[in-house]
């Protein structure tokens, strides 16, 4: 039996209270409703309690209350008293006794005193609720074990990058491992001692950001993280929280999460200063329209989803809390104007001896896990993708049945596209021969649910879905679906999802090669939906259609068949075509030439950023090239690029999957082809600078060594490949444009060497661009070199710069060179008069010289006129020796 409470404690006097509010609220009940409210309340309680019907039956609301409060204690008892309310429909009341309930208990001493007292008992809680975490396979295991270090890197900031010298590269943000030392660094204050409020994890799908939040949450619970700055931390699954019914409050969120339903919400939403909201998945988040669009403001206030999640997001809920947000997103683009000043950190996966490490703990036996890595570091597109952890974790699961089975990989993958679909192959083989036509029905039905969710924005599955699809219990449900208990108003909810959200994406494009030619088209539509709900950058849909394109090629498709036992339609595979053809009419993404020109005429001296502005939207043409590279058909690509006369890339940040991407669609492009970086990022992010290159040249040239020879001395650039692309003899591309870049003395080492073999290249572009004198010798003993085709040079400098008189030289034993453009340059009148020399040479064929917008002296026109009437044939394009000036359309057209 209970015993009473002494009304002069602190429980008496919040027990007394709790009596009052619950009175008074009961009070405001007729007859009709107060008898709903007793049989409802019957039925629902928190751990499962409730209150015996025997004493409910004939309770009037005196005698409610009472048993209200002795049953399940003061602020339980308010809260089971609301969420009845609401079910007997009479919600103006339960919102009543709400409001009151935060006015009466929300603060106070004796509140704040059951905090610091609910603090143990809540990190034990999350404790052993993330002790164990399930691997993919549905086995459990440590999350101590189960976590792998990964490379966590802090955004770069491009105004340090700026303020290097012209010849210096930038030095990185360092990656470091993701242990207790670098997470404690995320929130870690300035050096005026302002602390970020969001942090932002971003990285590709896969990638472990989910594991490492968890981590976080464990960490902080074991008190390892944020000591003394976070009481109480919460983790939020944006996509899991977004797909449930109804309306919820945070209050409701908070609570859910807690071990029992006293914990004192209002009071710990008193302090939202120490409070962490742990934000997985936020690119999940849609764009609302309406009255939903108004971000939630109240933490008590019952709403959708979206609105609480992007309250806090926005910071208009709890804007002093932390938020922690993981994001698929390479820049929090989309979620940028709803984020308050975040600080980005991108995760970066694991690092090649992370790889070697995760190979080990996998296989948890020395012999194989040695055989498993070896076989996989000799093959180099495959271990290039095992930073990723998840594929990682496909290639070991695929290598270890494989190595059961006494077998060994047979073929090289060269795609996630071609690595999942050996996964799948794989498991599905362990089935007996029997099953196979069943099992192979039983796939078509998960990858048509998969896309339905995928379309439908959805990652959680009822069990009623998998029946009606006859999925229940299958051997595709057990291998690939996950299952997952939710807390429901009555009983526990039961769903389903799948075992990474990239697996779904993967086997919802899988569906579009599985449908049958004479079956009519599921609910959820054919590939043209798919393609054409794909029109933005941030699109849930991205990932889906890169692996429907790497599904696609004639590999691909013979293997669906051999392993599914289904004939590919051609019909996909020409929907894909005409829709890639299709953007070249008009492609989102792509900066006109006029915009270059625009910019230099307005001011010609000043450098431009090479970043992108932050926030700005993902490359659309590059998420393209991305598509086309998954299928890794040469003449497909071919096919598909001819009706895209440029590839245009603006303010890309380019990592070494960006260049290896860009690198092979160059060397598919047809002939014709031109391709212009604007505003990128050339140099890897991960290098570090040991000493400036720069430095090293100027020293290297004040020697007697050769320029060749000090070029030698530098590593390969980030952009090696796709020079290396340009040499190979079916590479098509005719122009390449560099513009609004700082290229580092490495490109143009790489670059001066691709332009003494590139077949096809005629044309280059180096338009407002930062070089070092070193960088700009380079790359005009290139241009010199007797095999280079390049026949139109366009150069603009930001300011005068001593290595344009390497150009202006080299044009005296420049072969092809017919057409030098440096409309925009600063030219000093000694510049002039040595260019007039040059141009007098005996090897110069230059036969066009265009000085657009250049301005001269009057000396300088002389030294030209009389070039001009001893070269007759040359045409020297400026508007005073032309006796016109040109007309503004004129001048923008000439960059």
């Amino acid at each position: 039996m209970d015993q009473p409470e002494d009304p002069g404690s602190s429980t008496g006097l919040r027990l007394a209270v709790a009596r009052e509010l619950l009175l008074a609220a009961l009070e405001e009940l007729s007859q009709e409703q107060l008898k709903r409210f007793r049989h409802k309340l019957r039925d629902v309680g928190p751990d499962r309690r409730s209150i015996p019907w025997g004493r409910l039956e004939r309770a009037d609301a005196v005698d409610l209350a009472e048993q209200l409060a002795q049953f399940y204690g003061p602020e339980p008892a308010l809260e089971v008293a609301r969420k009845t309310l609401k079910r007997a429909d009479a919600r103006d009341v339960a919102a009543q006794l709400k409001e009151q309930r935060l006015r009466r208990l929300g603060l106070g001493s004796a509140a704040l005193l059951s905090v610091s007292d609910y603090k143990k008992k809540y990190r034990e809680h999350v404790l052993q609720l993330h002790a164990r975490v399930k691997e993919r396979n549905a086995r459990s295991v440590k999350i101590t074990k189960r976590f792998t270090k990964l490379l966590i890197a802090p955004e770069s900031a491009a105004p340090e990058e700026e303020a290097l010298g012209p010849a210096e590269e930038p030095e990185p943000g360092r990656a470091r491992r993701s242990d207790t030392q670098t997470f404690n660094r995320l929130f870690r204050g300035d050096e005026d001692g302002r602390r970020p409020l969001t942090v932002v994890l971003q990285g590709p799908a896969g990638i472990g950001k989910t594991m490492a939040a968890k981590k976080i949450l464990y960490d902080w619970a074991a008190g390892k993280l944020y000591q003394g700055q976070v009481d109480f931390a919460f983790f939020m699954p944006c996509g899991e929280l977004l797909e449930r019914p109804g309306t919820r409050s945070l209050a409701d969120l908070i609570l859910d999460q807690c071990p029992d339903r006293g914990a004192p919400v209002p009071q710990m939403l008193a302090q939202p200063q120490r409070l962490l909201f742990i934000l997985d998945g936020a690119d999940e988040l849609p764009a609302l329209e309406g009255p939903e669009a108004a971000p939630c403001t109240d933490p008590f206030e019952a709403a959708s989803g979206a609105r609480v999640l992007g309250g806090l997001l926005s910071k208009a809920l709890l804007p002093t809390a932390l938020l922690l947000v993981t994001t698929r997103a390479a820049a929090p683009g989309r979620l940028q104007g709803r984020l308050c000043s975040p600080q980005c950190a991108e995760v970066r996966g694991f690092s090649d001896k992370d790889k070697k490490k995760y190979f080990y703990k996998f296989f948890q036996d020395e012999r194989r896990a040695e055989r498993a890595y070896r076989f996989v570091k000799e093959n180099e597109t495959l271990f290039a993708l095992c930073f990723v952890p998840f594929v990682c974790w496909i290639v070991c699961t695929v290598l270890r049945q494989q190595l059961e089975l006494g077998r060994d990989l047979s073929r090289t993958s060269k795609t996630t596209t071609s690595v999942y679909l050996l996964f799948i192959a794989s498991v599905l083989s362990s089935a007996p021969v029997a099953d196979g036509p069943r099992v192979q029905g039983d796939l078509r039905n998960l990858c048509r649910l998969a896309r339905e969710g995928v379309l439908g924005r959805r990652a959680q599955f009822a069990e009623k879905q998998l029946e009606q699809l006859e999925l229940r219990g299958s051997k595709v449900q057990t291998l690939f679906l996950s299952k997952k208990e939710l807390p429901g108003v009555l009983e526990t909810e039961v769903t389903y999802q799948f075992i990474d959200q990239s697996f779904q994406e993967f086997l919802a494009a899988l569906s579009y090669l599985l449908e049958d030619e004479g079956v009519p088209r599921t609910a959820a539509g054919g590939v043209g939906t798919l393609l054409r709900g794909d029109a933005q950058p941030h699109s849930h849909l991205v990932l889906t259609t890169r692996f429907l394109f790497g599904l696609l090629s004639a590999e691909r498709m013979r293997d669906i068949e051999r392993h599914f036992g289904c004939v590919v339609s051609e019909r996909v595979k020409q929907e894909a075509l005409r829709w890639v053809q299709g953007q070249g009419q008009g492609c989102p993404g792509v900066a006109p030439e006029v915009t270059e020109g625009t910019k230099g005429l307005e001011d010609p001296e000043e450098p431009e950023e090479e970043e992108e502005e932050e926030g700005e939207e993902p490359n659309y043409p590059l998420e393209l090239l991305y598509c086309l590279y998954e299928t890794q058909e040469d003449a497909f690509v071919r096919q598909a690029l001819c009706r895209l006369p440029e590839l245009a890339l603006q303010g890309v940040r380019f990592c070494r999957m960006d260049v290896a991407v860009l690198s092979y669609c160059v060397r598919c492009c047809p002939a014709g082809q031109a391709l212009r970086l604007i505003s990128c990022r050339l140099v890897a992010a991960q290098e570090k600078k040991k000493r400036s290159l720069g430095k090293r040249l100027q020293a290297s040239l004040g020697g007697s060594s050769s320029s060749r020879g000090t070029t030698k001395q530098l590593p390969a650039s980030l952009l090696h490949p796709l020079f290396q692309t340009m040499t190979d003899p079916l590479c098509g591309l005719t122009s390449l444009t560099l513009s609004h870049c700082k290229v580092p003395d490495a490109v143009c080492r790489d670059l001066s060497e691709a332009l003494r073999a590139a077949p096809a290249l005629t044309e280059l572009g180096l338009l407002h661009n930062r070089f070092s004198e070193a960088g700009l010798r380079m790359l005009s003993e290139g241009l010199a070199w007797p095999q280079c085709r390049v026949q139109t040079v366009r150069v603009q400098l930001p300011s005068s710069q001593q290595g344009l008189q390497y150009l202006v030289g080299m044009l005296r034993q420049s072969p092809a060179l017919t057409t030098l453009d440096l409309s925009g340059c600063q030219l000093p009148a000694p510049m002039v008069t040595y260019l007039c020399a040059v141009l007098q040479h005996q090897g110069c064929g230059l036969q066009t010289l265009r000085l657009t917008s250049v301005e001269l002296s009057e000396q300088s026109l002389q030294e030209l006129q009389a070039v001009k009437r001893a070269k007759p044939d040359l045409v020297i394009a400026h508007p005073v020796l032309d006796g016109h000036p040109e007309s503004p359309k004129e001048l923008v057209s000439t960059f």
